[in-house]
């Protein structure tokens, strides 16, 4: 009686640390889905909270990948925020992550323009809503991104409940685009809004700020230097805690408690 009451108690602690790592495997790690024109993108998800909890998805600056964000969503984690960070086709490498995406456009033949990973951009906000987000999706980019992301918001707002953007502005001219692309997409957001950059970097989007008609905007110049994108919150920059405060602030304020 004694060893089957024993191999049972095995048996169900086993069970249940196979039940955890199952659904560890299923809420954290690399996941792949479709483009708008077929190219697979490569995301990391980082789940953790219910999914009617606010869902961010994160997008990496020129020349990076979803790298960028490797301590940052563990943290967005612990303020009760589920992730994902994403690799556009625009990018490389960052933190010793290579962009997946962007391999795989230049396999292909693909161009890696800014404006080419805009496709990737809004697939994932469309796959994000119908597979994980059952709450509020905030879109969260860096440099390049956090341009975009202002058109994502202007363009999905049936989807998109809010915006994080570092160090937007308007990138695009090379790529045929006008001076105030941008500003003029950022014209028809309505849902809350959050700007912040590197300190000399303000001129680059305070217009595209200013054009934003919704009243819950907010936006941040740190008293020190600051960092150029999302890296401002890297634990290595003494004053990326400044950073973190408006951020948690922001998001309490419109989404959640912090």
């Amino acid at each position: 009686m004694y060893k089957n009451r024993t191999f049972l108690a095995i048996s169900i602690f086993v069970l249940a640390i196979s039940q955890f790592v199952t659904a560890q495997k299923l809420n954290f790690g690399k996941i792949t889905f479709s483009s708008e024109d077929g190219l697979e993108i490569t995301a990391d998800k980082y789940i953790s909270n219910d999914l009617n909890a606010p869902f961010i998805i994160l997008f990496h600056q020129a020349g990076w990948s979803r790298g960028e964000y490797l301590e940052i969503a563990p943290k967005l984690n612990k303020l009760g925020y589920n992730c994902l960070a994403v690799d556009q086709r625009s990018g490389n490498k960052v933190n010793e992550i290579q962009n997946e995406t962007f391999k795989r456009a230049k396999e292909a033949g693909k161009e890696t323009n800014f404006l080419d990973a805009y496709q990737d951009m809004k697939a994932t906000v469309d796959y994000v809503k119908e597979n994980f987000a059952k709450g509020q999706l905030i879109v969260w980019g860096s440099s390049y991104s956090a341009s975009l992301v202002l058109k994502l918001a202007s363009e999905k707002s049936d989807k998109i409940n809010g915006v994080l953007s570092f160090a937007p502005g308007e990138y695009f001219k090379r790529f045929g685009e006008s001076e105030t692309f941008i500003q003029d997409s950022a014209k028809n957001i309505k849902c809350p809004v959050f700007i912040t950059s590197a300190k000399d970097e303000k001129q680059n989007w305070i217009q595209i700020f200013d054009s934003i008609p919704t009243k819950s905007k907010q936006y941040f110049v740190p008293e020190t230097k600051g960092n150029h994108g999302s890296r401002a919150l890297w634990d290595k920059f003494e004053d990326s805690e400044n950073y973190w405060s408006v951020v948690k602030a922001f998001l309490s304020k419109h989404f959640q408690d912090c």
